[in-house]
């Protein structure tokens, strides 16, 4: 358990998964968090499926499904940035999932969930509200933390497993940082790329090639957040030149690379991870 943190009007405490949940969850979080003026955020794409257990103030968000305001959510793999307002008092949990987690938990094709915001319950049907109850009533944040790593565990390990092929190839392209060629995948799994394509769809939401630019986006803001010069970022992470970066960011990140560097204080998704 990492110790609680308070930035601003944000406090949180984050969480390794119990050994059991490491290949479906990435990171939990718990926050609350209250300011005095409406706190607008730009939260670039992360290469994984963001599930918000809210009580509280819900949370203002607008993307590429447009504009709605929820408590309790979920995000899939997107393509863009999603802007974000908080109002009031918000307090909840946060779970960082992997494709393969979200695909076994959720039981959904993550096509349906690719570039989404939706309630959580529409994901994970009347299971969510009585876990929301259960969150709220915990304790403290360790406490929510716990309870919410054995509620994710029981439900994910009595789910049938995801198809390791496409685990497999999507292995590959987060080592490569994206740069892992979509037609050698194909073959080396003895698929069409079509198949590729249907199978991607299905267990991570995005096509290959959708997938590998948002792990490249990824890849390119890790360098440049610990000080490498933005020409050997460009270079390091196969974009053409650096003109080609700065591009991708003011599209996946609405900011050039140096502006989003600058602003960042919130992490990669609702709550810092």
């Amino acid at each position: 358990m990492d110790e609680v943190v308070t930035t601003g009007g944000l406090t949180y405490a984050a969480a390794e998964p119990s050994p059991a949940l490491r290949p479906y969850v990435r990171q939990l979080s718990a926050y609350s968090e209250r300011y005095d003026t409406p706190l607008e955020r730009r939260q670039p794409p992360f290469a994984g499926i963001v599930l918000i257990f809210g009580f509280g103030a819900p949370l203002g968000l607008d993307g590429p499904g447009g504009a709605r305001r929820l408590a309790s959510f979920a995000g899939g793999l997107h393509e863009t940035y999603v802007d974000t307002v908080t109002t009031g008092a918000a307090e909840g949990v946060q779970v960082d999932l992997t494709p393969a987690g979200a695909r076994r938990l959720l039981g959904i094709p993550l096509s349906e969930l690719a570039n989404r915001v939706i309630p959580l319950e529409e994901a994970l049907g009347p299971w969510a509200g009585t876990a929301v109850e259960r969150l709220a009533g915990a304790g403290d944040r360790h406490a929510r933390l716990a309870l919410l790593d054995g509620l994710l565990a029981r439900r994910i390990h009595t789910a049938p497993h995801p198809d390791p092929r496409v685990g497999w190839a999507w292995s590959r392209l987060v080592a490569t940082g994206g740069a892992a060629g979509v037609a050698a995948l194909a073959r080396e799994l003895g698929w069409s790329h079509r198949h590729l394509v249907a199978r991607f769809r299905d267990q991570i939401g995005l096509t290959p090639k959708a997938a590998a630019r948002v792990l490249r986006f990824e890849h390119a803001l890790d360098r440049l957040r610990g000080g490498a010069r933005p020409a050997d970022t460009a270079a390091a992470c196969g974009y053409y030149d650096q003109a080609h970066m700065n591009r991708d960011f003011r599209t996946m990140a609405g900011a050039s690379p140096g502006e989003l560097v600058r602003s960042w204080t919130a992490g990669r998704a609702i709550v810092p991870g």
